[in-house]
């Protein structure tokens, strides 16, 4: 294909990420991967992409997901990085959903689904916006697809370019939302209220059910059936106003490197992660799993003595350890022999409102597979399942009552070169049906203390309440 291909064009003054985003949100299936917290490599760029040349959902019960996202890419469409942009430019970005994990093993489905959010979402960008917050700069990149031949190719990448042009141009405004009927309480599955400071606000397990889920956990990893299974919680709040509204309280109040929103046309995703789940550049894959957390202080001294005392928990660290072990398996399914290595282990990351630890591992990929190999051989991620991975899946449809939807499933982007990003959908708010979900969760290992383990799910709550408010 020709070198003049995709069209760049570079924003000047560099604009404001949320500015434009709010600018965009009404243009059809917005997603925004925002780095609301700056960092110099995980935080280093943002992407806004709308208005899809094709759209695909798909439920649990269709065939093979990821199978429909690769035929849609290769060979369809296809094109090399352009050199000194940022890596995504443009190709599919999308959902992934914890339930899809029933296409990959064989795992019962959750005893009530009310919300059903499909399997998978996925938008096919020919069209995006992307920031190196870096250097401060901003480009336009317009690829064209799907046309193929190289006129017409030409011709509609510089009409969608002047189109974004002419977008940008006009005042923001909030998406026309479709008028599915709200879901009445007596439509949901059993609520608890909780006393959290927000009225209104309930939990599908009342705190006593949780605490006898985390027993139960533990009774199945003394009994051999497991190492760690992470158990959640799923909070539901009226919704109140826009996503779009929502989402800007939430990356203000809570930023996050791997922020993001995704309206998938009746469902709308508010994300807020701190956690990468894999990516793969030129060929080298990385997974960056987070296990172990404590709630911020306000007196740096004492937040200080909280992120040592994190460093130093026997039982944190196994816990990260437990994962790791999780992920250099799952890697060495796809990566080349001998090249998966843990590059950082434990390590301390503080964010708005609490401290993790943090891990790497890296492998390279062997010859002839791809990006979506990596997804199909890795997916859901060991952070949010447990280990082993199977049984702790059946354990979770065991123990918790409700579909995780979202939660749990993870925002990816998969660029035109076979380049891969994605997220682990965690301090993730989910509008649907009048209703805003938060599920919020942690790793049960054997030295866990139930009560500990319950209230570890409110420090991870705090940030979302907050942009509930």
């Amino acid at each position: 294909m020709s070198d003049t291909l995709p069209l760049v064009h570079e924003l000047s003054p560099t604009p404001d990420p949320a500015e434009l985003f709010q600018r965009l949100a009404a243009r059809p299936h917005p997603i925004f991967f925002d780095s609301a917290l700056r960092h110099a490599t995980l935080g280093r760029y943002s992407y806004l992409a709308v208005d899809p040349f094709e759209f695909v959902q798909l439920s649990v019960t269709d065939n093979d997901a990821l199978s429909v996202v690769s035929g849609k890419l290769q060979p369809n469409v296809h094109a090399p990085r352009v050199p000194n942009l940022p890596p995504f430019q443009g190709g599919a970005a999308g959902m992934l959903s914890y339930d899809l994990n029933r296409q990959l093993e064989r795992i019962a489905p959750p005893r009530i689904d009310e919300f059903a959010l499909p399997a998978l979402a996925v938008g096919l960008y020919d069209l995006v916006i992307a920031w190196d917050h870096r250097t401060n700069q901003a480009w336009i990149i317009s690829h064209g697809f799907p046309e193929r031949e190289l006129s017409a190719r030409r011709r509609r990448a510089e009409q969608r370019l002047h189109d974004m042009l002419r977008w940008l141009d006009e005042p923001p405004r909030l998406p026309a939302r479709q008028s599915t009927p709200p879901l009445d309480v007596s439509q949901l599955a059993p609520q608890f209220a909780v006393d959290r400071g927000l009225a209104g606000l309930t939990s599908n397990l009342s705190a006593e059910s949780y605490l006898q889920a985390v027993t139960r956990a533990i009774e199945y990893i003394h009994a051999g059936d497991i190492f760690q299974v992470n158990l959640a919680q799923r909070l539901l709040y009226p919704a109140h106003d826009d996503p779009v509204q929502l989402y800007m309280r939430l990356r203000a109040r809570n930023p996050a490197t791997f922020a993001a929103y995704f309206d998938l046309g009746e469902v709308q995703l508010c994300s807020a992660s701190p956690e990468r789940f894999v990516q793969v550049d030129d060929g080298l894959v990385e997974t960056r799993p987070i296990k172990g957390t404590r709630r911020r202080v306000t007196m740096p001294e004492a937040d200080l003595y909280v992120g040592d005392e994190l460093r130093q928990s026997e039982k944190d660290r196994a816990e990260n350890v437990m994962i790791v072990d999780l992920l250099r398996n799952d890697l060495s399914r796809v990566c080349e022999p001998r090249s998966v290595r843990v590059t950082q282990l434990c390590q301390l990351e503080t964010y708005q409102f609490v401290q993790h630890l943090v891990s790497a591992v890296e492998g390279r990929l062997q010859p002839g597979l791809t990006a979506l190999d990596l997804l199909r051989a890795s997916f859901p991620g060991g952070s949010i399942t447990g280990a082993p991975k199977v049984r702790a899946m059946e354990i979770i449809a065991e123990l918790e009552p409700t579909a995780r939807g979202a939660y749990c499933g993870s925002l990816f982007w998969h660029g035109f070169d076979g380049s891969l990003d994605s997220s682990i959908l965690i301090r993730t708010i989910s509008a649907s049906r009048g209703w805003w979900q938060a599920p919020v969760g942690g790793g049960i290992v054997a030295q866990s203390e139930p009560r500990r383990e319950y209230e570890e799910t409110w420090h991870k709550a705090e940030g979302l309440l907050r942009a509930l408010r």
